[in-house]
């Protein structure tokens, strides 16, 4: 009976609430598709808000009048080199357009650069308001390409998070594994209303079973919840009664809190083919070492974990097989040992073949970063030594490997001269290498930019210039080599000189082609 009127007091009190989420199902959220739909719209400053029983936070209103959310930043200026009006002199809606189509994927350097562009603490567009327009389009870019330690630490130095916000946090804390954590910060944010799965999920999450209980019968009978989310939750609060039943079908629509239930009721979904973020979730301690090593690698490739997180992975245990990933294992290992030893036979025996595996997963530049400071050390000579010379130019030192080589080819001549920024070499007879050459000329010639181009920098419009940079070195590299030219001069008049030149070693080193 007790608990037949606390679920009459419950749906009432939320009826007050129901036309507010239901404007919330049915507006659009985001770029980004798969985020969860965590936050109903809060009510108009005139309403009241309602506080049902079961110890739901009251929805409060939060002035932002005092902070510009649109100039929030990690990288100060000092630490990325980037003039404070860099975005100043362009528009919200020509930027975000240009960053929504980047690909995500593009060359290291490239990639590199971007995260630097969206971090970077810099004055915000010509028309920004300040209310996070801007700032969402920074983080929801940086979601997209997997980076979710950079956009939650983003979104942190925002402050008291607002509702868009607030989604995005909660969403990379489901992503990493810190639900306890997602959850403890829907309570903590003032002006956050959850909608009814990410309530229940957090009071069931906090061991409150029969709030999370009363919660979905109250969602039920206000036909606040679909059919698909229902059956789902029903077995998230009640598995026992469901024990026996066949899995659900893939649900239509896979977000990161429907991603968690289903895990939590033994019908786990694999990453494979979702979007990069969702890798994150296979590197926790409860995944398998296989699918930790996959998502491992397609993050590493992307520049979304640190390097050293997947070789650690790769040296975590011996190979359970052969084949696939495992070779790739194997290689790793027997490259590693060798190099402790510091036996450059060994060395030289298992490099050509740790790096062809390696290359397979276009992971070249992540095995660079770990081992290129120790590889040059050693007195390798041959094809070993010339490989190791190229492992460097991908490294983080690529200019002192190039000032102490002393160049055994032509080609080695011509990637020294990118290296110092000062050709004095002829190119090699490839398409790609007489585009990048004219970008280094020693002579200080660089060939004349599009009007396009020249136009944006003449305005001052630097972010819009790197951005088309990005663009043409991506898109370049599939065949347009002017575009190739262009792109490196751009980079290089935006004082951009360290990207420039890693970007034209990897795309040689690498050969990315497309």
């Amino acid at each position: 009976m007790a608990t037949d009127r606390r679920f009459a007091a419950l749906m009432a009190a939320w009826v007050g609430v129901m036309p507010v989420m239901a404007a919330a199902q049915g507006a659009p959220l985001s770029a980004i598709d798969w985020l969860s739909d965590t936050v109903a719209l809060r009510p108009a400053p005139a309403e009241t808000p309602v506080v049902p029983p079961g110890d739901l936070d009251p929805i409060t209103t939060t002035r932002l009048s005092d902070r510009n959310l649109d100039a929030v930043g990690l990288l100060p200026v000092e630490v990325t080199g980037l003039a404070s009006g860099f975005w100043a002199a362009s528009d919200t809606e020509t930027l975000a357009a240009l960053i929504r189509a980047e690909r995500a994927e593009p060359l290291p350097a490239l990639r590199d650069l971007l995260q630097t562009l969206l971090l970077a603490e810099l004055a915000p567009p010509a028309d920004a308001d300040g209310s996070g327009t801007f700032l969402l389009v920074r983080v929801d870019k940086l979601l997209e390409m997997g980076a979710l330690e950079a956009a939650a630490a983003l979104v942190d130095a925002a402050g008291q998070p607002t509702p868009d916000l607030f989604r995005r946090a909660f969403d990379i804390a489901l992503l990493l594994g810190t639900e306890d954590a997602a959850c403890a910060e829907q309570r903590a944010a003032p002006g956050i209303a959850p909608t009814f799965p990410a309530r229940i999920f957090c009071l069931a999450r906090g061991g409150d079973w029969q709030a999370a209980e009363l919660t979905l019968r109250t969602a039920q009978a206000l036909g606040q919840v679909a059919p698909e989310d229902l059956a789902m939750l029903q077995r998230f609060i009640a598995p026992e009664l469901y024990e026996d039943d066949d899995p659900l079908p893939p649900p239509e629509r896979l977000s990161p809190l429907v991603l968690r239930i289903l895990e939590a009721i033994g019908e786990p979904v694999s990453s494979t083919g979702l979007p990069l973020a969702f890798a994150h979730g296979d590197l926790t301690p409860a995944t398998g070492w296989k699918a930790r090593l996959e998502a491992g690698e397609r993050l590493a490739r992307a520049g979304a974990i640190a390097p050293e997180q997947l070789f650690e992975l790769y040296g975590e245990r011996m190979p359970a097989a052969s084949g696939g990933v495992w070779a790739r294992v194997e290689a790793v290992q027997r490259f590693e040992t060798a190099l402790a030893a510091g036996d450059p036979g060994a060395v030289a025996t298992s490099l050509q073949r740790v790096w062809t595996a390696l290359a397979d997963r276009e992971l070249e530049v992540p095995f660079a970063e770990v081992h290129a400071a120790a590889l040059s050390r050693l007195p390798l000579t041959g094809e070993a030594g010339a490989l190791a010379f190229q492992i460097a130019l991908l490294g983080p030192d690529y200019e002192p490997a190039a000032q102490a080589r002393v160049p055994e080819t032509p080609e080695e001549a011509f990637l020294i001269g990118i290296a110092r920024g000062s050709l004095t070499v002829p190119p090699p007879p490839d398409g790609l290498a007489r585009a990048i050459a004219p970008a280094f000329a020693a002579t200080g010639t660089a060939p004349p930019l599009s009007p396009q181009a020249e136009a944006l920098l003449l305005a001052g419009r630097s972010g819009e210039a790197a951005l088309m940079a990005i663009d043409k070195l991506t898109t370049g590299a599939t065949g347009n080599y002017r575009a190739v030219t262009e792109g490196l001069v751009l980079l290089r008049r935006l004082g951009l000189e360290g990207v420039a030149r890693k970007a034209a070693l990897q795309l040689l080193v690498l050969e990315r082609r497309g």
